[in-house]
């Protein structure tokens, strides 16, 4: 399924341009005061641009939480395969798209929030959607699960579930950032909350495939480890 936000103006440049405004300060908004407390002409006023302007480019709210909510999957769509470009080895490629994807969750901490927050208040279509777009993210960190296990360099895993474990861990920094950067930095979370949970799983030859890919850091946690 596929819904196409509707638009009043027909130049893809300047719809895209507008968008840019409005989504984030809608993001902003709807997590300060919730979906249902937040006017269009609230988000229009943060954006610095009317209200009637707004409606030329979605057509209500519904439409602006859509976008927001849709923004860090079309980032992910874009930010993990340019990553990707070039990496040809199954762990490297496996603990790129990791990190990619973990760090457009850090940079887009308050749309973490809100979709945790307001995925509720979507139309029905627009869940569906959603919930398309997220399977489709995810198949890019499966897929170099899959060719790590392919490759015997990863033990044969529950290739969805371990997924959606990554997954979670990555929302988590998001999702509790105001204590986790207290104690930790994104780095070290990244390596020993996230990264360490796939490493557990590599089989002899995929350590050591890592160790001489990554490079020490691993080396010591696997000696520790022993």
């Amino acid at each position: 399924m596929q819904i196409r936000v509707k638009s009043i103006v027909e130049d893809p440049e300047l719809v895209a341009r507008r968008r840019s405004q409005l989504v984030p300060a809608a993001i902003k908004l709807f997590c300060r005061r919730g979906f249902h407390r937040t006017t269009v002409k609230d988000i229009a006023r943060a954006a610095r641009v009317s209200a009637g302007l707004v409606y030329q480019y979605v057509h209500d709210k519904h439409d602006l939480l859509f976008l927001a909510l849709t923004h860090i999957v079309e980032t992910n769509k874009q930010e993990i395969p340019a990553s990707l470009k070039g990496v040809t080895d199954p762990v490297l490629r496996l603990s790129t798209a990791i990190e990619a994807y973990a760090r457009v969750m850090d940079a887009n901490r308050d749309a973490v929030l809100l979709t945790y927050r307001e995925s509720k208040s979507l139309t029905r279509d627009h869940k569906e959607v959603l919930k398309s777009m997220e399977l489709e993210t995810n198949k890019l960190i499966s897929s170099c699960i899959e060719d790590c296990i392919r490759a015997g360099y990863m033990k044969k895993v529950n290739v969805e579930l371990l997924t959606y474990h990554l997954v979670v861990l990555s929302h988590a920094w998001a999702l509790k950032h105001w204590r986790l950067r207290h104690i930790t930095t994104l780095d070290e979370y990244i390596s020993t909350n996230i990264h360490s949970v796939w490493e557990n799983l590599l089989t002899p030859k995929g350590r050591q495939r890592h160790a001489q890919s990554l490079g020490a850091p691993l080396r010591e946690r696997v000696k520790a480890a022993v």
